[in-house]
């Protein structure tokens, strides 16, 4: 008989306080230091781990168990957190407990999740009785930008058959994920002296007029609609211009973020893009082109029959997840890179999306330890014995 192995809460903390002490903000990320960490501590479990570099100074980590024949499960997030920014009561890179909480950046988005899929690697390693098959622990590099870490992952040999993407879901199942696409935009003027102002053509006046046009892209977009994720949007995120103070500024870059339903295309989003650029230029004689797309992820959706979706609802509900499953991801993940390679995935994690890319940014304790057992179970459940 199997016993049932259960999370050491002080083991699982003191792995996130591990690794919410590497700097891993993205960018410029320089995960490969936690990716070794995280590499010896498994293969103390158990593992077999490879440290797989993606970019100078940013690594995945690889851990694997072959337990006989059968299928191959993943439980991956990423080890890259957003910028530290400021308004922090106590130091971000120091794991901090209050009442219950764990504060540091990255411990709700994700290192409290690869923290509980660590520990359930733990438990599963313990207990080979239980299942068969091929476990996977892939914790990657560069999700908040461009997905680098988890394309290479996803595209390793043999695909996995099933994947869970750690991100902050307070533990409920979603099936779903809005796409990303994160456009630059130049829009060009002339440069002269602030004092005479008419021999010059200010570009930020021009980019306050062409913000406009995108704010009412943003109101079109809103009345698109699914019914896990919600609205589709448009944020104008980022707007950088003038080289001096008594310069009439000659360029003005805007960066927005568009957020897509799953269903839709980014090339899609990309033409009507072209489109509104040519409005501007044509109608308000604003000269704007695309310089680059920083960002372009698509969204993804697990469709309601997946065997994955209904194991890990039965798993969320024995460990007490009461919220209304499944639900959807209103940000972006990594699941549409394993989905591009034929993956099942879907998304599940300890601590709220409300919390996440804030100062004080923390994840409950007792999540952490409801996630670990949840992954075990859905793991057990896909790998049958």
């Amino acid at each position: 008989m199997v016993s049932d192995s259960s999370p050491e809460p002080g083991r699982l903390v003191g792995l996130l306080a591990r690794l919410v002490a590497f700097d891993t903000q993205n960018p410029p990320g320089q995960e490969t230091a936690a990716a070794t960490m995280l590499a010896e501590d498994l293969r103390g479990a158990g593992f077999a781990t490879e440290v797989r570099p993606v970019a100078p100074g940013r690594a995945n980590v690889i851990a694997r168990i072959d337990n006989g024949p059968g299928p191959i499960f993943a439980l991956n997030s990423h080890l890259d957190t957003v910028p530290v920014g400021t308004g922090w009561s106590s130091d971000p890179f120091r794991l901090v407990e209050r009442d219950g909480r764990l504060h540091g950046r990255g411990a709700c988005d994700a290192k409290g999740q690869v923290a509980a899929m660590a520990e359930a690697g733990r438990l599963l390693a313990a207990t080979r009785t239980a299942w068969r098959g091929t476990l996977v622990l892939a914790f990657v590099a560069d999700e908040e930008i461009n997905g680098t870490g988890a394309k290479a992952a996803a595209a390793g040999i043999p695909r996995y058959d099933w994947v869970v993407i750690g991100e902050p879901t307070r533990n409920a199942v979603y099936a779903a994920h809005k796409g990303c696409l994160r456009p630059i935009i130049h829009v060009r003027g002339r440069a002269a002296h602030s004092g005479r102002p008419e021999l010059g053509r200010n570009a930020i006046t021009a980019a306050a007029r062409l913000v406009h046009l995108l704010d009412a892209r943003d109101a079109m977009l809103r009345r698109r609609h699914h019914p896990l994720v919600g609205h589709a949007s448009l944020t104008v995120a980022r707007i950088a211009g003038s080289i001096a103070d008594n310069v009439v500024p000659d360029l003005c870059e805007v960066v927005y973020d568009e957020r897509v339903l799953p269903g839709e295309r980014l090339e899609t989003a990309l033409d009507d893009l072209h489109t509104l650029l040519r409005h501007a230029r044509e109608e308000h004689g604003i000269d704007a082109a695309l310089a680059e797309v920083r960002t372009a992820a698509g969204s993804a959706e697990t469709l309601p029959d997946s065997p994955l979706l209904h194991a890990a609802l039965a798993a969320a509900a024995r460990h007490g997840v009461a919220l209304p499953q499944p639900g959807g991801l209103t940000g972006g993940c990594d699941l549409v890179h394993f989905h591009a390679t034929g993956s099942v995935g879907l998304i599940l994690g300890p601590g709220s999306l409300d919390q996440a890319h804030q100062p004080d940014e923390f994840v409950p304790k007792d999540d952490l330890i409801q996630a670990a057992l949840i992954y075990r179970d859905i793991a057990r459940a896909m790998l049958p014995a």
